[in-house]
């Protein structure tokens, strides 16, 4: 069923308020998904709102909060706020790494990791979504025709790893690939 904005209005106010209440509670903490969810789960049967319908009624909820909304910070990704991350790791740093990673929410991104020797692991740096790169970017952003996110991630971390004398790797970062080998597979095999 399809529902233009005045049609999807007049669903909205004749909803119960404890249910718009709580679609409104998941939009404020910025939790597209569930908001989603429960406009389906009322909407589907009497009213036959599917997907597509349930996501456009909760984004007019978005766009009605607007900056009210609670949006998860953004990653740093100046050097000074890197540097300072990675001197809190527990562990020797021996490379940063940059993977992709992805999620309904945000579709793909790039995550920032510190790996670590004594004791062996990972330690995370930075995510860095779309919009977080093109506020490091700026108007470079535009003049790519990689992911942003990539290319924000490499060049950040590049510098981080350039700054602590380590290696850098990022496998893949032409596609987005949350399978790509890792940094240590790949140090294995040499």
């Amino acid at each position: 069923m399809d529902m233009d904005a005045a049609a999807r209005t007049e669903w909205w106010e004749s909803l119960p308020a404890g249910i718009r209440d709580e679609i409104d509670g998941y939009v404020l903490k910025d939790s597209l998904l569930m908001a989603v969810r429960v406009v389906t789960a009322v909407g589907r049967v009497p009213h036959g709102i599917g997907l597509g319908t349930a996501q456009l009624i909760a984004n007019d909820r978005y766009l009605h909060y607007g900056d009210r909304i609670a949006r998860e910070p953004e990653s740093p990704l100046d050097l000074e706020s890197l540097a300072c991350r990675a001197a809190g790791c527990e562990g020797r740093i021996v490379a940063i790494e940059a993977i992709w990673d992805g999620d309904t929410v945000h579709d793909w991104f790039v995550r920032l990791l510190a790996i670590t020797a004594d004791p062996a692991g990972e330690a995370h740096m930075a995510t860095v979504y779309w919009s977080t790169a093109k506020r490091y970017l700026g108007g470079e952003g535009n003049r790519h025709t990689r992911h942003p996110a990539a290319v924000a991630a490499e060049q950040a971390g590049r510098a981080l790893a350039d700054h602590l004398s380590v290696p850098f790797h990022f496998a893949g970062p032409d596609t987005p690939d949350d399978e790509a080998p890792r940094w240590t597979e790949s140090a294995e095999a040499r």
